[in-house]
C-alpha cells in the first residue's frame, strides 16, 4: 500500500464552478497506482468541491441560480459582513456543499461516471487563489 499527495492550485476570478477534472485525472494517471482511493480536500471556508455533470454547461448555470435564490448576497439575516456582502453567504454555501470528496481509483483511473466532473465551487466574487490537497492511497 502506498500513499502520495499533490496540491492543485486554482486561480478563480469570481463566483462560479471551475472544472478541475482534467488536473485530477492527469495527476492520477501519472501516480503509478492502479487501485485505491482518491481524496480531495479544499483548504478554504468560502469555496467548496462538488461532483456534478460536466456535459451540459446549463447544469452549472442552474446550480448557481439555485444557490443565488437559497443564499442571496446581502441577506439582512447575516451580521458577519466585514469582508463584504458575499462573504457570509459564501460560508453558508460551503457548509451546504462539501470540503472534501472521495473517488475510487480503479484500473489506474478515477472511477467517475460518464458525465461526472470534479468542480471547485468558488463562492466569492473577488479573485482568489484556491488550494486543493489530493491524497491517493492504494497499490
Amino acid at each position: 500500500m502506498q500513499q502520495i499527495t499533490h496540491q492543485i492550485s486554482v486561480s478563480t476570478h469570481g463566483r462560479k464552478l471551475y472544472d478541475i477534472t482534467p488536473e485530477v485525472i492527469e495527476w492520477v494517471k501519472h501516480s503509478g497506482l492502479h487501485t485505491g482511493l482518491i481524496t480531495l480536500y479544499i483548504q478554504h471556508t468560502s469555496a467548496s468541491l462538488l461532483i456534478n455533470e460536466n456535459y451540459d454547461h446549463d447544469v452549472l448555470v442552474d446550480m448557481e441560480a439555485f444557490f443565488n435564490r437559497l443564499v442571496p448576497d446581502g441577506d439582512p439575516l447575516f451580521i458577519h459582513t466585514v469582508e463584504g456582502p458575499d462573504d457570509m453567504p459564501a460560508h453558508v454555501r460551503t457548509a451546504l456543499t462539501q470540503t472534501h470528496l472521495s473517488i475510487p481509483l480503479l484500473d489506474g483511473r478515477a472511477a467517475l461516471g460518464q458525465w461526472q466532473g470534479v468542480f471547485l465551487y468558488e463562492h466569492r466574487h473577488v479573485p482568489s487563489q484556491r488550494k486543493i490537497i489530493v491524497h491517493l492511497i492504494g497499490e
